[in-house]
């Protein structure tokens, strides 16, 4: 007699979600197995995914970071989760975003299919004809900050499932592997690079600024691009008070606007960066273009 597992997860989404893994590639996770290594024994890795999953005891194995120099002189960690573990989160994720983006706002651009960074900038290059004024906003280190226990709150707004609820949660806790091999403790935050992070961001982000924005500012525009997002304004008055009414809400939710990228911005007298693009209140150039034009008139 079978034994009938706790949750019922479809080994068709499974093997589907290698599939994505696969033409996603990228590098090893912490235990040196590449995608190509995965594949030697493919149908039996597949099937440990599936049935620790479906018996509710997959756990995921610690990320491993990587520091990348900046131009800066400092350093972005990245996080490389295990090829087995990218497939996992790609069965959540599967699962999940069908139900989720219908209810995304209209405005909201990152990491959505059938969006893309080339519609905010449309969308920001038509309102600046209508507005002198934008709030350009960056919420400093986003996926390093994340509330878990926040971010659990919003994800239970929009399933009940109980196995993806005990593997986001696992995600959110799985510990960081440093490049000597320590691993480091996870209270907050989440790699960037794992398969199920942006669309937890734009879960997370949703209720955070999207629906406060709807709610308490009804009449100001915006466009949202994952963490950065264009607000416009008709005044200078009314950009600064909405500008400190988002900065209380950010702090409320345990998150933190960049003190140097934010910024209020009048169109009039200089254009602004945005999604590597300049805004004037009647023009739009890519950055580059930017330059070459100051180039010839030097």
């Amino acid at each position: 007699m079978t034994k009938t597992k706790p949750f019922s997860i479809s080994k068709q989404v499974v093997w589907e979600s290698y599939r994505r893994v696969k033409a996603n590639q990228g590098t090893a996770g912490v235990d040196g197995q590449s995608i190509r290594d995965f594949e030697v024994n493919l149908k039996d890795n597949l099937y440990k995914i599936w049935n620790r999953m479906s018996s509710g005891c997959y756990f995921p194995p610690p990320v491993r970071t990587v520091d990348i120099p900046k131009s800066d002189g400092r350093s972005r960690r990245l996080g490389i989760p295990a090829v087995s573990d990218r497939v996992a989160q790609m069965v959540v994720k599967m699962y999940l975003e069908p139900t989720v983006e219908p209810m995304f706002h209209r405005d909201s651009y990152g990491y959505i299919s059938g969006r893309s960074a080339l519609d905010a900038v449309g969308t920001v290059r038509k309102r600046c004809w209508w507005y002198d004024w934008v709030i350009d906003l960056d919420i400093q280190g986003f996926f390093d900050t994340i509330d878990h226990r926040l971010m659990l709150h919003a994800v239970r707004k929009h399933t009940n499932s109980r196995w993806m609820l005990l593997y986001i949660e696992r995600w959110l806790k799985a510990p960081a592997q440093l490049e000597d091999g320590s691993l480091i403790e996870r209270e907050q935050g989440r790699p960037q690079e794992g398969v199920i992070s942006p669309l937890l961001a734009n879960i997370f982000l949703r209720h955070v600024f999207d629906e406060w924005m709807r709610v308490e500012h009804p009449s100001s525009l915006f466009a949202r691009y994952a963490d950065d997002a264009m607000v416009h304004c008709r005044s200078q008055t009314e950009a600064e008070q909405l500008l400190m009414a988002i900065s209380n809400r950010l702090q409320e939710c345990r998150l933190t606007m960049h003190p140097d990228k934010s910024r209020l911005a009048d169109l009039h007298p200089e254009p602004l960066s945005h999604l590597h693009w300049l805004f004037r209140t009647q023009a739009l150039l890519p950055v580059d273009a930017i330059r070459c034009e100051q180039q010839d008139h030097r």
